[in-house]
């Protein structure tokens, strides 16, 4: 959200949406099933449902069928979780009405729209390319700090980097702490400061731009001690600037400690998480993150983005 620049890469889990025709609305979930009398925002799990139809400009009356929602992305880790279920249920509801989605790129800021606006969530762009796109990414979104203020906002750049790696195994993984927390109120402590003109927020923020675009050259060299060394100095920046937390730090102490090169925080930080570390020797960092950790998770670079069953 600061128009820096990301390198991004899919995971192996996907979000789901499946529409039904059915006498009145009804949202389900794999806990539940609701017959909601409103779209107004309720607090929660099927608040993505309302906030697609919604932007979407359905009604509880327009709408005779069941949205039938479900997940393999742990919430509130820091993995976009709600944004790909988000991007899931718009692009149903768009193909329930015929409707073409554009482009990929269109698709994802309809989607950043719907959360920003409708769910009041503070959000940049990255989830909802990726959950669009799928892959792995360098994603630029230079002037697009604005978030949409301006109307002559252009679209991010995506620049497809997988098939530069094929047969590779990326030596990266994701450790989830299983603490949850709500990233939009990491995001919109840092934003504030950001837009604040904090010196040490806005140089960091630059700084972190710049080693995604020198990480592009890493990853295609597959010089995966640079790229360490890139991470760790990603995640000393956000660290020093308060978005990173004590549970995340212990998760990156552990991979660091047995064996990893590098690693730096995968979500928005706080109080829980994800982090991503690179190691060249799995068989002994990942045991050993495997005690503090509440899942691994690998990455999946050439997973698809949205796509239709």
């Amino acid at each position: 959200m600061y128009g820096g620049t990301v390198i991004s890469c899919a995971v192996p889990l996907r979000a789901r949406c499946t529409l039904e025709p059915a006498a009145r609305l009804t949202f389900q979930s794999r806990h539940q099933l609701l017959v909601p009398d409103t779209l107004e925002l309720q607090s929660d799990e099927f608040d993505v449902c309302r906030a697609a139809l919604s932007g979407l400009g359905f009604t509880v009356e327009r709408a005779p069928f069941m949205l039938r929602i479900e997940t393999d992305i742990p919430p509130q880790s820091g993995l976009a979780g709600s944004s790909a279920l988000l991007t899931a249920i718009v692009a149903c509801l768009l193909r329930y009405r015929q409707e073409e989605w554009g482009t990929r790129h269109q698709l994802a800021e309809r989607v950043r729209r719907i959360e920003s606006q409708l769910l009041q969530v503070a959000c940049g762009y990255q989830d909802f390319y990726m959950a669009a796109f799928g892959g792995l990414n360098l994603m630029d979104f230079r002037d697009k700090e604005l978030l949409g203020k301006d109307p002559t906002e252009p679209l991010a750049c995506v620049e497809p980097l997988q098939d530069y790696l094929q047969g590779v195994a990326l030596p990266l993984w994701l450790a989830t702490t299983g603490g949850k927390r709500f990233s939009g109120t990491v995001h919109a402590n840092l934003r504030a400061r950001w837009e604040a003109g904090e010196a040490e927020v806005v140089a960091g923020m630059a700084r972190i731009g710049r080693l995604a675009r020198e990480a592009k050259g890493a990853l295609l060299h597959r010089d995966w001690k640079q790229l360490a060394y890139l991470m760790n100095e990603n995640y000393a920046i956000i660290r020093e600037l308060g978005g990173s937390g004590e549970t995340l730090d212990q998760l990156v102490q552990a991979a660091l400690e047995n064996g990893a090169l590098g690693a730096k925080l995968a979500g928005a930080g706080g109080a829980g998480g994800t982090v991503i570390f690179l190691t060249l020797h799995p068989e002994r960092t990942l045991p050993a993150v495997r005690e503090v950790a509440e899942r691994i998770i690998p990455l999946a670079p050439h997973a698809p983005g949205v796509s239709m069953g």
